[in-house]
């Protein structure tokens, strides 16, 4: 027994040396840990793109399928392999954990002792954020199998994202916002510390990005396209001001968003018309709990809602149904017209009598700015 365990302790320092050797040479070579970060992303990719198509039929033998209700035939699709990307996506993080703080102990210059300088906060943040990911994606899961109602879906986000507050809260994160140059010649202030309520702005922020994305969904490619879109802006955002003063924030961002982009890739392709699979709600928690952990860790969470205007928007739109003030249909899509092969709007059907003072309003409102189709039938008596 002590000569086996005396065999894996030489092993491991053997394989230990092996890696900082590795290190070494990577750092001399003038390597940076989001070179390491890209190339993760890409073994990624391909690991994505091999797993999708490979469980289809196992997900289909466990339930996990719907009804392509926007096709002839309703075949039935495999759903939630959003749990595949979340899945792929830990893995490359979890195997990026250790470069960013090994990459410094390497750096030119750098003293035996400077391991005593060791970046604790940064690490905590990394370790908190990656937390708050993994919690949507299991909660994510259970939706999709469980069929979570909506009130609790505003809870889960919340419970999610208490890691990455407490992180915030314990490394002294600024609640002090800047106020606008228009804004600043009246009020005369130029900065203003919200306090507690900036920690239920960003709060806020984990419960709308995860669920936005869920509510503009419905059609083929339209959740994974959007948060391709949102991804990309954000790449390109981080990458122009990572010449500025918060060039360690924003390098921190796209640790996470460039193996998120690489993982999401491979999904839109198969979740494109004609969707092969559906991404189910785990990949809406999961890729929206990732815009908000870069956006709160990345300190531009006000930045982070200038890409998210057309779900701000969309989230304004469907108001009215998803506070049941108007009646929802049940998916809330165009359904498909077997007759004429074409896609068709839903339509739901009410009572004058039982909209109430509000749903009359915001019905008037939507006819008035031509944002909804609205035809009066006459009900015949006693029907």
């Amino acid at each position: 027994m002590a000569a086996a365990m005396e065999g894996a302790l030489l092993r491991w320092g053997a394989l230990k040396d092996r890696g900082f050797g590795l290190a070494q040479e990577a750092v001399a070579a003038g390597l940076e840990p989001l070179h390491v970060n890209v190339a993760i992303a890409i073994a990624g990719l391909a690991l994505t793109n091999k797993l999708v198509p490979a469980v289809r039929d196992m997900f289909i033998k466990a339930g996990l399928f719907g009804i392509d209700l926007n096709k002839p035939g309703r075949q039935r699709v495999p759903e939630s392999a959003g749990v595949i990307v979340g899945a792929v996506y830990l893995v490359c993080m979890f195997v990026f954990i250790p470069v960013p703080y090994v990459w410094e102990r390497f750096r030119p210059g750098r003293q035996p002792a400077d391991h005593l300088d060791f970046p604790y906060r940064n690490f905590v943040e990394f370790i908190s954020a990656l937390l708050s990911i993994c919690c949507m994606v299991f909660l994510g899961f259970a939706d999709d199998v469980l069929n979570v109602k909506w009130r609790y879906k505003l809870v889960l986000p919340t419970i999610a994202s208490l890691p990455l507050l407490l992180v915030y809260f314990a490394n002294f994160g600024s609640t002090t916002i800047i106020v606008p140059h228009p804004v600043r010649a009246w009020s005369g202030w130029e900065s203003v510390d919200l306090g507690l309520i900036y920690y239920l702005f960003m709060s806020m922020i984990a419960v709308f990005c995860t669920n936005c994305i869920n509510i503009l969904a419905g059609i083929n490619g339209v959740e994974v396209g959007q948060a391709v879109v949102i991804a990309v802006s954000l790449v390109v955002n981080n990458v122009l001001q990572l010449g500025g003063p918060c060039h360690d924030a924003h390098l921190f961002s796209l640790y996470f968003l460039v193996p998120f982009l690489a993982t999401t890739l491979p999904l839109l392709r198969f979740n494109w018309f004609p969707a092969s699979v559906f991404v189910g709600d785990t990949f809406c928690y999961f890729s929206g709990m990732l815009f908000a952990v870069v956006g709160i860790h990345g300190h531009f969470s006000k930045t982070l809602m200038l890409f998210f205007i057309p779900q701000v928007l969309n989230f304004a739109y469907s108001a009215p149904q998803i506070f049941r003030v108007l009646p929802c249909p049940r998916h809330r899509m165009p359904s498909y017209n077997v007759r004429s092969g074409l896609m068709a709007m839903s339509v739901a059907e009410v009572r004058r009598s039982e909209m109430g003072t509000v749903g009359a309003a915001a019905l008037g409102l939507l006819r008035a700015l031509r944002l909804v189709w609205c035809e009066e039938v006459p009900v015949a008596e006693g029907g």
